[in-house]
């Protein structure tokens, strides 16, 4: 099991990488992000799902959690976090993580050329509180488990093959992953207080059966150099993966990742930051930092899931604040892109584009009722910047 290859996500992993390779505005941000007005407007009126966006674009629920997806027999999953889009032939498909533990696991629905639900299904079991994750650019999405030791799986997100536990990439508090096919690693975020940001060399690019888990590390001040080094043990037993390397960098709670074009950002969550690596030059700074924000009116809070438009802007989803998705632009502006209104007991989470870059795809994991059984999925469409 461990040679398998996802075959159909090879097939036309070749278009998503076209697509990710159009982020070249990406490493344009400076750090800090202040604020100052979004590129599409202020946000208008709630509609009628409690969602207030910039004119021009519109909101729908694709799916609520223990209800069946319209237009298939699937009941959605609890607790929807994680997530990602993959082209499917015309249409494409959205995977979403369930944070619940026991059970967890991942879903999926599929949508036709013109966005209309035609599936949905799992796509992970028996696993324990998913939470974000990452995709992969032979199309694969990998699920984290953010538990004490918990493990990444490899999932096909077209529902053909079986997952596969991936042990070589660590046992620790897993939050979210992103891919660097040019350097051919896999950078991983960790969710605790200490927590340290990692990559995995696989031995074989498009193989996560072996290789070497490494460690950043780095000064303690917010910019500078950093370095690489071998994590010994990565199953984290009986000393902590975060506990191994002397000067690992650590971090306030690990969230979000994203990479593009020689640059990864990630979120922590502890102190409302998001950090950018210069992968090129070696160096690290901070991209946004909500007490560098004078005055007190910092508009993004809670940084959680973060994901990135092929025009180079980063979208950050909030858990809590004032439930909004911000976008931070290229030119270093922050400003909220959307806002949920009526769920203040909730999270915003799993942001991904359609494969067109014209659908912004997330959840509200608790929704109106503040439970994890009252998840709701969105679909925003409109003129995104692309």
């Amino acid at each position: 099991m461990e040679r398998r290859t996802f075959l159909r996500g090879a097939v036309i992993g070749s278009s998503a990488a076209a697509f990710a390779g159009t982020l070249t505005r990406g490493a344009a941000h400076a750090a800090p992000a202040q604020p100052g007005a979004g590129p599409y407007g202020a946000l208008g009126a709630a509609d009628a799902n409690g969602i207030m966006l910039p004119a021009g674009f519109t909101g729908r629920v694709v799916a609520r959690s223990g209800q069946v997806v319209g237009g298939t027999s699937y009941t959605w999953h609890q607790a929807p976090d994680g997530g990602a889009c993959f082209a499917d032939g015309t249409g494409w498909i959205y995977v979403s993580n369930s944070e619940i533990n026991p059970s967890g696991g991942a879903s999926a629905v599929r949508f036709n050329a013109s966005g209309t639900v035609t599936g949905a299904y799992r796509i992970l079991s028996g696993t324990r509180q998913n939470c974000a994750g990452g995709k992969t650019p032979w199309n694969t999405w990998l699920s984290c488990e953010e538990v004490d030791r918990g493990f990444v799986y490899e999932t096909d997100p077209y529902g053909i093959n079986t997952s596969v536990q991936r042990p070589a990439l660590g046992r620790f508090k897993h939050e979210a992953a992103a891919a660097d096919p040019v350097r051919k690693v896999i950078y991983l975020t960790e969710d605790e207080t200490n927590g340290c940001f990692y990559r995995f060399v696989p031995t074989t690019w498009g193989d996560l059966s072996a290789g070497t888990l490494q460690v950043l590390k780095a000064g303690s001040a917010t910019s500078g150099s950093f370095t690489w080094a071998g994590v010994p043990d990565p199953d984290g037993s009986p000393t902590v993966t975060r506990s191994q390397v002397s000067g690992a960098k650590k971090f306030n709670g690990g969230e979000g990742c994203h990479y593009a074009n020689d640059t990864v950002w990630f979120t922590t969550k502890g102190d409302n930051r998001v950090w950018r690596l210069n992968l090129a030059a070696g160096t690290y700074e901070l991209t946004y930092d909500d007490s560098l924000v004078p005055g007190g009116a910092a508009p993004l809070t809670g940084v959680d899931n973060v994901t990135g438009s092929s025009h180079g802007d980063l979208y950050v989803a909030e858990d809590g604040g004032n439930m909004e998705i911000c976008v931070i632009t290229p030119d270093d502006v922050v400003a909220p892109f959307l806002r949920i209104t009526g769920q203040s007991s909730s999270e915003i989470t799993g942001p991904a584009f359609s494969p067109a870059g014209d659908r912004l795809y997330f959840s509200s994991q608790r929704g109106t009722s503040g439970s994890s059984a009252g998840g709701i999925t969105y679909e925003v469409s409109g003129p995104f910047r692309v």
